[in-house]
């Protein structure tokens, strides 16, 4: 119920606010949300896609706020949320797409080393051959889901609602 409630609220306040970007950044981090930048990345022929991909945020607001701790002080759960605008390479042809990955989602680590995300909105998955649920690819991930990783890599995504869009066909 607290995911569902944390991802209304995230959604309500999106669509509702109207303070400036920067001003919310700034009552955000004020509210324990503080910046959490993605970076660029490069995967090589045959890991996601058949060609080489680039990853580069052209948009990157997201933030994060430690919901809960292990006693020894390492993160339990962490919520996420913010614009996130991936411009996702072909950098065999140069082809790209803009892959809008704004959602929100909370994200539980375990001790061994596994994750659980609740997510609401679109987030960009990249699975590897026999790693996942999905076939080998890149993948925006949208709707109402929920996605296992276990200790080992392996991506078993759970839609309740939502669409998978292939990135690979589009820039392939």
């Amino acid at each position: 119920m607290r995911r569902t409630t944390l991802a209304t609220l995230t959604l309500a306040a999106v669509l509702l606010g109207t303070q400036p970007a920067s001003a919310e950044t700034a009552t955000e981090t004020a509210k324990g949300w503080e910046p959490a930048p993605s970076a660029p990345w490069d995967v090589g022929a045959g890991v996601r896609c058949d060609f080489p991909v680039h990853g580069e945020p052209v948009v990157d607001e997201v933030v994060r706020r430690v919901l809960s701790t292990y006693p020894d002080g390492s993160v339990r759960r962490v919520a996420y949320k913010g614009d996130l605008v991936v411009r996702v390479t072909n950098t065999g042809t140069g082809a790209s797409y803009d892959a809008d990955a704004s959602g929100s989602a909370v994200v539980e680590h375990r001790p061994d080393g596994s994750q659980l995300w609740a997510v609401h909105g679109p987030v960009l998955v990249g699975v590897g051959q026999d790693q996942g649920s999905l076939p080998r690819g890149l993948y925006l991930v949208d709707g109402v889901y929920t996605m296992e990783i276990s200790p080992t890599g392996y991506k078993s995504v759970r839609l309740l609602h939502g669409t998978t869009d292939d990135l690979c066909a589009r820039i392939g």
